[in-house]
């Protein structure tokens, strides 16, 4: 079944490294609580990325077209029992996400460039992509892999995520393989820190993430990881 978040939510991104970090969790958590869906820590997330011949989503990332949308396939840690098919629309610094469940089956499929007939409930968003691959030639196109840590505050519907070891793979179908050859693409000690939220950002929080050096950056993992695409096959 689809999920849709109703509203478009406030990103803002930040380029950090450890030292930036170490200092931001000291002051947050006392303020917000680990992600309750991953409360041990830092999880593993993998994307593989969808986009036409004619490079439409990097072209509209490369270029700051507003507004853009483009599809994603994610797991986390490698486990194929929990895959999402995404479509995330971006205005400016708003971002809306739509979201529904793939089998395994229908996730390689997919990787593979071919269209499945989707069995069970409806799902919207997996017939639009399949419109899209038939009418715009959409084809998953890069893997990108990172590790999160998420921190959570209900005030506001706050998300502060640090996104360690950004790294990509041409290996599409090796998805859920712990020995996925992949890439780094960021110089070694830089990560990059996630703000979300709704109408308004708590100003306690936004004190405690203000290191004084900090300044927000247009950086998008997708354009960034095929920049630096290997040119593996899938």
């Amino acid at each position: 079944m689809d999920r849709f978040r109703g509203k478009y939510r406030h990103e803002q991104k930040y380029l950090v490294d450890e030292r930036d970090i170490a200092l931001i969790t000291s002051r947050i958590r006392p303020l917000m609580k680990p992600d309750a869906f991953h409360p041990e820590g830092a999880y593993r997330i993998r994307s593989v990325y969808f986009d036409d011949w004619q490079d439409t989503a990097l072209r509209e990332n490369l270029n700051g077209v507003s507004p853009r949308s483009k599809f994603r396939i994610r797991i986390y840690d490698e486990n194929m029992d929990f895959i999402q098919l995404e479509q995330k629309h971006k205005d400016h610094d708003l971002t809306l996400k739509k979201s529904c469940s793939l089998t395994a089956a229908e996730c390689l499929e997919l990787l593979s460039g071919r269209t499945v007939r989707p069995s069970g409930k409806s799902r919207p968003l997996l017939t639009l992509l399949q419109a899209q691959m038939l009418a715009r030639r959409l084809r998953p196109r890069i893997l990108v892999e990172y590790e999160r840590t998420a921190y959570t505050c209900p005030e506001g519907n706050v998300r502060v995520t640090f996104d360690r070891n950004l790294a990509s793979s041409g290996y599409l179908l090796r998805l859920s393989d712990p020995a996925l050859p992949r890439r780094p693409v960021m110089p070694a000690g830089l990560h990059i820190m996630e703000v979300k939220y709704d109408e308004f950002l708590p100003s306690h929080i936004r004190k405690a993430l203000d290191t004084g050096k900090l300044e927000r950056t247009a950086f998008s993992k997708y354009a960034l990881c095929r920049r630096y695409a290997s040119g593996c096959p899938s």
